[in-house]
């Protein structure tokens, strides 16, 4: 009984030692883990467009403060304030009885001494033909002829007096120095106003166009200049430097301008140079002191190299590196120098060339050395903006 037991006990230890090893063959069979899937992108030069935002604010092209230039009383306001007025359109009437007084004695006083210049001149012709004939003395002919030259005078006078008394009454009629949007009136009929005041009766500002100041740090123009001079960068086909123009809220606006000039000195204390640019602004959306980026377009470069942000890593030491799929679809660490970034994706200067192959999706897990099953992918658009 033992005997037969323990051969019982033998067979099962060892059909259960067949079975662990049967286990194990089939286990050291199968076919290897599959390797890691990776997206990846083949590096083509291609043309991209050099963009700098540098925040500025909006500024009026022309903007002028409506001051009287007479004393006197306000009578009427002839505008309605936040309208758009024209350049000589009267704004507000001041007054005008006392010039008017002024300008009718002037008047007045003009028409007394041309009329008697005309008597004058008359009795000097007159004179003249008796005094040849002796029928009269030559001293009164002088005084005759002087007489006419002294009505000469005083017409000559009255006029300079009726001048100033005309521009005083024309004073009165307060107008638009320039065409442009008029703002609040500081002032209501009624008021009395002087010509020597501080106090301005209204603004009128020019908002079409609008001029959009930008301070360049000195270092990115240098390194642009240099772009252009060895070919790397180009300026668009008309050889201008346009401008686009994001608001506070983000959001771009539907206009583009042009750079107007260059400030020809560095400011020392910032390091920078003062941009103008032009926006044309028909329906005023655009108001003086606005905040906005002002977006410049400085260049094309025309074999640029550009990787998805999601590409790049940073080793320990702080440099940017990317992971490209090498001979036998090996995963191989490439350091990389990185410039301006263009649409989410890194402008790279340096460590890539045309044909490498770059890992953009799947990067968890991978490292240098494995081995990846590698899938292309399109490389994402680049629309010339950051």
């Amino acid at each position: 009984m033992h005997q037969r037991t323990s051969s019982r006990s033998t067979y099962v230890l060892s059909l259960a030692i067949l079975v662990l090893i049967s286990g194990c063959d089939k286990k050291s069979t199968s076919p290897s883990l599959a390797a890691a899937q990776v997206g990846f992108i083949t590096i083509k030069p291609q043309p991209v467009s050099w963009t700098t935002q540098l925040p500025g604010r909006t500024d009026a092209e022309m903007t002028a403060d409506v001051r009287p230039q007479v004393n006197g009383v306000i009578l009427r306001r002839l505008f309605t304030e936040g309208d758009e007025v024209a350049a000589g359109q009267q704004l507000y009437q001041i007054d005008p009885a006392t010039y008017r007084a002024s300008y009718d004695t002037a008047l007045a006083t003009l028409a007394y001494d041309q009329a008697a210049l005309i008597t004058a001149r008359i009795e000097a012709q007159r004179y003249k033909p008796l005094a040849a004939a002796q029928a009269i003395s030559q001293q009164d002919y002088d005084n005759a002829v002087a007489g006419a030259a002294e009505a000469v005078a005083n017409v000559a006078s009255a006029r300079a007096s009726l001048e100033p008394a005309q521009i005083n009454l024309d004073y009165t009629k307060v107008r638009s120095p320039i065409s442009g949007h008029i703002g609040a009136s500081s002032v209501t009929p009624g008021a009395l106003v002087t010509a020597s005041q501080t106090t301005v009766l209204a603004t009128v500002t020019q908002l079409d166009p609008i001029y959009v100041d930008v301070q360049e740090p000195s270092m990115l123009r240098l390194q642009l200049q240099q772009g252009f001079a060895n070919g790397t960068m180009k300026k668009d086909a008309k050889g201008e430097v346009p401008v686009g123009l994001q608001l506070e809220d983000g959001s771009m606006y539907n206009l583009k301008g042009a750079l107007q000039f260059t400030e020809v000195t560095e400011d020392e204390s910032t390091g920078t140079v003062l941009l103008r640019a032009t926006f044309a602004n028909p329906d005023h959306f655009l108001l003086p002191g606005m905040y906005v980026q002002a977006v410049l377009s400085q260049g094309v470069h025309q074999n640029g190299i550009v990787v998805p942000q999601q590409a790049v890593l940073h080793n320990t030491h702080g440099d940017a590196t990317v992971l490209l799929v090498g001979g036998g679809n090996k995963v191989l660490l490439q350091i990389i120098q990185t410039g301006a970034v263009v649409d989410n994706q890194w402008v790279v200067t340096s460590g890539l060339r045309a044909g490498d192959r770059v890992i953009i999706d799947g990067l968890t897990g991978v490292e240098p050395g494995m081995s990846v099953t590698p899938v292309a992918e399109a490389a994402p658009a680049i629309t010339a903006s950051n």
